[in-house]
């Protein structure tokens, strides 16, 4: 039984287990992502903008990557795309994608993997589809960059996958300009466009952002039956932990450019390990009584020229010790997870059914 959509107070009775079999081996990662690190240079300057971000994803699975704006999300996410700029980022660690390591690539090899191993769906469709031409022609043009296809099959294809993802007379849509379709029906557009090339690894970046409830309920329809019919990897970069839990298995926080947990989507809703984790959590308004006060967490994420040395959360947690001052590392926990938290065991933190 599924959990309610976002915005209706969840009491936890319809919660599923997402882990059948507590004695099987993990699946081994599609995306394998090891300490990576990002770096921009400026005049003069270095300005490290993600440190350590440690994630998998399995074939067939959906993972959150959560936190707030300028926590390192997209950036990331870009990252694992290959679409920061060569000459003004440096890179440190490793993004495994069916065991190779992407950030060895040059930019001609990433062109052929690009759209046609990993896709992304962007936050805002209105400027990522090209105004000046057809929501079929940038389709087409897609699929004839990677495959050795006329414009006859590349329009079958591409009205195909117009169908895919619920657009209703594709074949009219796809002769249709970007402002002729809603704010839904572009990102559906987007979505298909993505899809078309089959990727194996998905990203979509805040893929119903400025929806509406209803249309965003239906975007992530879309793209939970494409990852359960093709077996599609997803990572899903989100700041709307609620949207998250509805569809991820495991959820990733990451604050001020570091991973500070990782763990099953059910355990972090039930138990959160790390405090930021905790505050987000808790400042949902569908998981927060109707009397009372909304949560809130003080402060703001600080920039990335002004990273502490420590713990980067130190300023903001209400829990903070001496010790916190000193660099934190991703700990291992008991039930399989991370935390980048030295007081994560002993920590007893609200959760959504706190």
């Amino acid at each position: 039984m599924k959990k309610p959509w976002r915005g209706i107070p969840w009491t936890g009775e319809t919660m599923t287990t997402r882990t059948s079999d507590p004695m099987a081996k993990p699946p081994q990662p599609l995306l394998d992502v090891r300490g990576l690190g990002i770096t921009f240079s400026g005049p003069g300057s270095l300005v490290p903008v993600v440190r350590d971000v440690s994630l998998t994803v399995a074939a067939g699975e959906s993972v959150g990557l959560v936190g707030e704006s300028g926590c390192g999300k997209t950036v990331t996410g870009l990252a694992l795309m290959g679409l920061l700029p060569f000459r003004t980022s440096r890179f440190d660690g490793q993004i495994l994608l069916d065991g190779e390591n992407l950030l060895e690539l040059s930019e001609r090899q990433w062109r052929k993997r690009r759209g046609r191993r990993i896709g992304m769906i962007f936050q805002e469709p209105m400027t990522a589809l090209d105004p000046v031409f057809t929501i079929g022609a940038q389709i087409g043009e897609t699929l004839r960059t990677h495959f050795r296809i006329g414009r006859s099959e590349a329009r079958e294809r591409a009205i195909e996958a117009l169908a895919q993802v619920g657009i209703p007379d594709p074949a009219t849509r796809h002769d249709a300009y970007p402002h002729e379709l809603s704010g839904g029906m572009r990102q559906r557009a987007m979505i298909a466009m993505t899809i078309s090339c089959e990727p194996a690894l998905l990203i979509a970046d805040e893929p119903t952002t400025a929806l509406d409830v209803t249309v965003q309920a239906q975007i992530m329809d879309v793209l939970g039956e494409l990852s359960a019919r093709s077996g599609m990897a997803m990572l899903f970069i989100s700041h709307d932990l609620g949207l998250v839990s509805q569809t991820c298995s495991r959820i990733v926080t990451m604050y001020a450019g570091e991973v500070v947990e990782s763990r099953a989507a059910d355990d972090v809703l039930c138990r959160p390990r790390h405090p930021y984790t905790s505050g987000l959590l808790r400042s949902l308004p569908s998981f927060t009584p109707r009397k009372g006060r909304l949560p809130s967490i003080p402060g703001r994420v600080p920039r990335p020229a002004e990273f502490p040395n420590g713990c980067r959360f130190e300023g903001r947690c209400p829990h903070a010790q001496q010790q916190c001052s000193a660099r934190q590392q991703l700990q291992p926990l008991r039930d399989g997870g991370f935390a980048r938290c030295w007081r994560s065991e002993e920590l007893s933190l609200p959760g959504v059914l706190s």
